[in-house]
């Protein structure tokens, strides 16, 4: 019984040289299906994590098309355009976005940032997705603000042989944590 409670004095020091986790994200996530051609359906999705040791959230938004058998891309004819807003309730947080997709251009406003995105072509799900950074900063101080929530919603048009398209807006809206 010695030897037992050594070893788990042992593994027990050890535990304290092992590298801490990263700080939690507060995070939400929303999906939206929109019925297309036969069986098939347009699926929108918007992921958000906050991170307040920062005071900046990551996004991901995009569309995909849900059939029989799965998640699958579109057909080869596609034309999409998908406008994200992301905004705070708040008007003392400034919101800096930033995208990282190859056609996609980022409108700032006061109050809200606007990212359209276009996509052609046939491709896998992950061809149709937006991935970026909001920071958010407070007007008055310059630094991070993070007592503040924020929402990030997102819409597609869908153009392909015999479909003309736009889903709902798919919202998701968390603060910081």
């Amino acid at each position: 019984m010695k030897r037992l409670i050594t070893g788990l004095a042992v593994v027990g020091s050890m535990l304290t040289f092992l590298p801490t986790p990263m700080a939690p994200a507060a995070s939400n996530t929303a999906t939206s299906l929109l019925p297309l051609d036969g069986p098939n359906q347009l699926e929108t999705h918007t992921f958000l994590n906050c991170f307040k040791g920062d005071g900046h959230c990551d996004f991901i938004v995009g569309a995909d098309m849900r059939t029989p058998d799965g998640v699958t891309g579109f057909p080869p004819s596609l034309w999409a355009r998908q406008t994200t807003e992301i905004r705070s309730t708040n008007r003392l947080a400034y919101l800096d976005v930033h995208g990282t997709g190859q056609f996609e251009r980022v409108m700032k406003a006061m109050g809200s940032d606007e990212v359209t995105t276009v996509y052609f072509g046939e491709g896998p799900p992950d061809k149709y997705q937006t991935t970026g950074r909001i920071d958010s900063t407070d007007w008055s101080t310059g630094q991070p603000k993070t007592d503040v929530n924020v929402i990030v919603c997102t819409h597609v048009q869908v153009v392909y042989t015999g479909v003309n398209t736009t889903s709902p807006s798919t919202c998701a809206q968390t603060t910081f944590s």
